[in-house]
């Protein structure tokens, strides 16, 4: 027994066994399916083919020359992009103003968390109700405040916006959604990114005479950069390869594919499709985008941190 004790004491023994749940989870859950979807993207495959043959590029070529593929990848980027702008900014706003002192703070750290907490399905199919055609109680409380639903009013005399039947209202919708759901995360970091900036600085420039706006931009953002850097990284990956709002809110409508983004998209083509093939060659899209948005970003971060 002792022998034995003595044993998984080694640190060359120890060490792989509990790196080995980790790497099993990696090789199971992430790499072969990252190998399977490399090799039907450059295959034939579709669901119920029994032929398999490797095609080479010819999945690539045929999504680039997709106009639906393009202007899917166009709102895949501007889907991305302004949710995380308005994550980083409203991301700071909360934690500027979760780390003061006031009555009543739990409760609203309880309900910034709520959205991260909950599943994200069950709080999309609520916002389908909450910006439904008809029922919308949005659309209530703006013709009750006069500016919708009559002559002049400043949205339109139409009783209801159609908030997912316009592209932009609908747009404009999963975007909201999108950043109702990532901004606890958002918080949640830069909250410890803040907590780790020494006080003494704060203190020093507030004692020579320095505002809030030079603290923010001249020690503040400077010193998060780099917790601003991992916080836009994890933004960028939960956004860019999300379906879960938009399927649920438009499924990429309103017609012609107005939401469409690339996941939703992989997922048409791959799974209600059938295309299997194409369908892995859209989702392979991402590996390159996101893999080189990561080595940009985490090389920033590392210079930041030396300098």
């Amino acid at each position: 027994m002792k022998s034995k004790k003595h044993f998984f004491d080694r640190e060359t023994v120890l060490a792989p066994l509990l790196v080995l749940p980790a790497g099993l989870y990696i090789v199971l859950f992430v790499g072969f399916p990252f190998v399977m979807s490399f090799v039907y993207s450059i295959s034939n495959v579709t669901v119920g083919n029994p032929n398999f043959k490797i095609v080479g590029f010819q999945n690539f070529t045929a999504i680039l020359a997709d106009p639906v593929f393009r202007t899917s990848l166009f709102n895949t980027v501007i889907f991305t992009v302004i949710s995380v702008l308005l994550v980083l900014v409203f991301a700071h706003i909360l934690a500027e103003l979760l780390l003061r002192d006031f009555r009543g703070k739990w409760l609203v750290r309880f309900l910034i968390m709520l959205p991260w907490t909950a599943p994200i399905a069950l709080g999309a199919v609520g916002f389908l109700w909450f910006l439904d055609s008809v029922f919308s109680p949005l659309d209530w409380l703006l013709r009750d405040v006069g500016l919708l639903g009559k002559p002049g009013a400043l949205l339109g005399p139409a009783s209801n916006l159609y908030w997912l039947g316009r592209p932009v209202l609908a747009m404009a919708s999963i975007i909201l959604v999108h950043v109702w759901r990532l901004l606890p995360l958002g918080t949640v970091i830069l909250i410890s990114g803040m907590n780790s900036i020494p006080k003494e600085i704060v203190e020093a420039a507030q004692m020579d005479g320095a505002g809030y706006f030079r603290r923010l931009f001249h020690i503040n953002l400077p010193l998060l950069f780099p917790v601003i850097g991992v916080t836009v990284l994890f933004a960028t990956f939960f956004t860019f390869t999300d379906m879960t709002v938009v399927w649920v809110l438009t499924k990429g409508g309103p017609p012609p594919n107005a939401t469409q983004v690339l996941a939703s998209l992989a997922f048409l083509t791959g799974i209600e499709g059938g295309d299997l093939a194409q369908g892995a060659a859209i989702a392979i899209f991402f590996f390159p985008v996101l893999a080189g948005l990561a080595i940009i970003v985490l090389r920033l971060v590392k210079k930041a941190i030396v300098t």
